[in-house]
């Protein structure tokens, strides 16, 4: 029998991958799904943050559409930017158009100057600042992406990694940035395009064909954890010793259980691993008028409002009749923590959709909070995860060409050696990964 710790998407895949038969999960929560959950709350559905399925990956698309018996939505998806009162396509790089003067020549002159004194040098960024530099200029990058890396990532530009950019974050080339600054582009430069999403019951519809029959025993939540006994202890008094285990918790949590049987280097390592925590502001309010924007981003640093999706674009299911849901997410860290409470960001939240044009008065607020929301790849991040990783080996893991890589390259990766312990999932494994990515790790593990 394999242990798996967490039943989120990835522990839900690798259990299903290996055979429910074969797997018992452990999982904290009285529900499953982890990080897709979707919460039902009044005629409302609130997903935890924004969730919808871009993937290309054949094999996720047909899973996924198996769950929910073919009955998604599928749209092309329609992103923006909100900046000092201007609404902007995203990404905003390539759609300079759509920016008030002065910022709109500043950006494009800054851009091509930058552009025509480096193009010729071989560049190898330092930090995320300098290929924010290189890539936008000067101008673009502290209007912009340096102001939102701060509101998203919690921490300034110099303090990122670049490992983790992949096509995440768009290297416009000169003829781009100029025809966006002229007019609209005919195109969308957005690695996000078509996308669906459940007709019913919010994102986590699409996880229902993975859970069935899982055998999950639910409000365990890890106590302490032996790893040269195989022991496990909940804080509900159960105990559990495995042959094989599969986690998906958090790895600086699963360190940290270990207690003093782990070395000070170790637990240092897995104290230095940062991430982002999110706030998310569910605010209902009467239908008006709106703009067509599924998601946008809000770049303003005097906000809180980070990312806001209008939960009714995405399925006209997930609100009442006659009501719109929006869900603003606020993030911190410990690089940026919090310094109002949760309430006070609420009612500034409030006043910032009244002001962007959103909403005339909310009728309901409530908020949730989730400490995991993304893996920060700072600069210390490849190394601390190394001194993990191989301590771990002493117990069975079996380490991967990939495995301090933010991402996973599908189309080349192999089926897997598991050993006595294996890692899945974005904090399990410390990854950039996507609900696709989490779906293909278990996969990977399976049995054909």
């Amino acid at each position: 029998m394999k242990t798996i710790l967490g039943a989120g998407l990835a522990g839900l895949s690798c259990s299903y991958h290996l055979g429910h038969e074969e797997c018992i999960i452990f999982e904290k929560n009285t529900y499953a799904g982890g990080h897709i959950y979707s919460n039902r709350r009044d005629g409302f559905v609130w997903d935890e943050g924004i969730h919808i399925s871009f993937t290309k990956d054949d094999y996720v698309r047909n899973l996924f559409a198996k769950s929910v018996q073919d009955e998604f939505i599928e749209f092309d998806v329609n992103v923006a930017n909100y900046f000092k009162g201007d609404w902007i396509p995203h990404p905003a790089q390539s759609n300079l158009f759509a920016v008030s003067e002065p910022y709109r020549t500043e950006c494009l002159n800054d851009f091509l100057r930058v552009r025509n004194d480096d193009q010729q040098e071989d560049r190898t960024p330092k930090n995320y600042a300098e290929w924010l530099n290189f890539a936008f200029g000067s101008a673009f990058s502290k209007s912009f992406s340096t102001a939102y890396t701060r509101k998203y990532w919690t921490c300034e530009p110099e303090q990122l990694a670049t490992d983790w950019l992949g096509k995440r974050v768009f290297f416009p080339d000169i003829e781009t940035v100029i025809n966006g600054y002229k007019q609209a582009p005919q195109h969308s430069t957005h690695y996000i395009t078509n996308v669906r999403y459940p007709k019913k019951g919010g994102y986590d519809r699409f996880a229902t064909g993975i859970a069935a029959d899982a055998n999950i025993h639910y409000g365990h939540c890890l106590e302490s954890i032996n790893f040269d006994t195989r022991l496990i202890t909940f804080t509900n008094g159960a105990k559990h010793h495995y042959d094989e285990l599969i986690n998906t918790m958090p790895l600086p949590e699963l360190i940290h259980l270990g207690g003093l049987n782990v070395p000070l280097n170790v637990r240092n390592a897995a104290q230095s691993l940062r991430c982002s925590s999110m706030l998310l502001v569910n605010v209902t309010a009467k239908c008006k008028e709106k703009n067509p924007f599924h998601y946008f981003y809000v770049y303003d640093e005097d906000k809180y409002s980070t990312r806001i999706t209008q939960t009714d674009m995405l399925s006209t299911n997930n609100t009442p009749k006659g009501k719109t849901g929006i869900q603003v997410e606020v993030y911190e860290s410990r690089y940026k923590p919090f310094e109002e409470s949760h309430s006070d960001i609420a009612l500034a939240v409030v006043d910032e959709l009244k002001e962007m044009g959103l909403i005339e008065n909310a009728e309901s607020v409530h908020t949730h909070y989730v400490p995991y929301a993304n893996v920060i790849f700072d600069l210390k991040r490849r190394e601390s995860q190394n001194e993990i990783l191989s301590w771990l080996e002493e117990y069975g893991l079996v380490r991967e060409d990939d495995d301090l890589e933010p991402m996973t390259d599908w189309s080349t990766a192999v089926k897997v050696n598991r050993g006595k312990l294996a890692l899945a999932g974005r904090f399990g494994q410390w990854k950039y990964f996507w609900t696709d990515d989490c779906i293909l790790r278990g996969k990977q593990f399976g049995k054909n």
